[in-house]
């Protein structure tokens, strides 16, 4: 899905306007504003760290929810999970991927705040933090990201395998295994989805979606915590309130608009190719 990354990398480059910067102006002023100043290339700043922080997030991510389903299924000694055993392999999931991956997500962040540019790129950004404010400042927002990203998996795994299951349970699912199991190894790898291409990608785009709507407060939350300078730091919470306080409750959705634009075909392709990869891999 890194393709996908930068090739949808100006969505993700606005929406960090709205959550870094503060942006208030319309959607197409700040995408004419960044065209004008910084050129085309403007809309593809920190592309390459997103996409060295995607990559092995969605990996740890994947790997991890495979993993801790599997373990809760021997444990509880069921030939299927429940939707609560669900919940809490994504939700785990995605807090070892966020504990493992969040330092790169902070150094991004600091690369596209005001005056980011001068700290030299990636290395030039991670040491300037280091220096001046130690080793723990990579882990800054650790308490909302954590927050989310037990909520982000337990909603993105949860809603498709709910999705997926249910449409497997439909007399046309249950017709749609038969043919597959009659047909065996002679089909090719796409016929081998077990919802076929189309209903994977639309499954992982709903899914994509809620996800999206139900943690995006605390994306919000988290980038503003990494801004923060000097001694009197608010806590996630504190932060919270202070957003709400100058904006209402809509600037904890700031940005929403292109981050649900790039996160639909994102979330689409990932289970896409997580489908497809376990059938080229054989994985069960």
């Amino acid at each position: 899905a890194d393709d996908g990354r930068t090739f949808l990398a100006p969505l993700e480059r606005l929406k960090l306007e709205y959550t870094v910067r503060g942006e208030q102006r319309s959607l197409f002023v700040v995408a004419k504003s960044i065209a004008t100043t910084q050129g085309l290339t403007g809309f593809w700043k920190g592309n390459l760290l997103n996409v060295l922080r995607t990559a092995p997030f969605k990996a740890v991510n994947f790997c991890a929810y495979d993993t801790y389903r599997k373990q809760l299924l021997r444990i509880a000694g069921n030939q299927e999970a429940t939707n609560f055993e669900r919940f809490v392999a994504g939700a785990a999931a995605g807090i070892t991927a966020t504990v493992l991956c969040l330092p790169l997500d902070t150094i991004r962040t600091k690369l596209v705040a005001r005056g980011g540019e001068t700290l030299g790129g990636i290395a030039g950004a991670f040491r300037y933090m280091i220096q001046n404010e130690g080793l723990f400042s990579l882990y800054k927002g650790l308490v909302p990201s954590i927050a989310s990203m037990a909520l982000s998996g337990a909603v993105f795994y949860g809603v498709y395998d709910i999705l997926k299951s249910s449409y497997l349970h439909t007399p046309e699912g249950l017709k749609r295994l038969k043919d597959m199991k009659q047909q065996g190894q002679e089909i090719n790898a796409l016929d081998r989805l077990e919802l076929g291409p189309i209903r994977t990608l639309m499954y992982g785009a709903v899914a994509g979606a809620c996800t999206e709507v139900a943690t995006y407060p605390f994306e919000v939350v988290r980038r503003q915590l990494q801004m923060q300078m000097g001694k009197n730091k608010l806590n996630a919470l504190a932060m919270g309130f202070n957003i709400i306080e100058r904006g209402g409750i809509p600037a904890l959705y700031a940005g929403l608009l292109p981050s649900l634009l790039q996160v639909l075909p994102s979330a689409s392709i990932s289970y896409f190719v997580y489908e497809c990869m376990k059938i080229v891999l054989k994985v069960e």
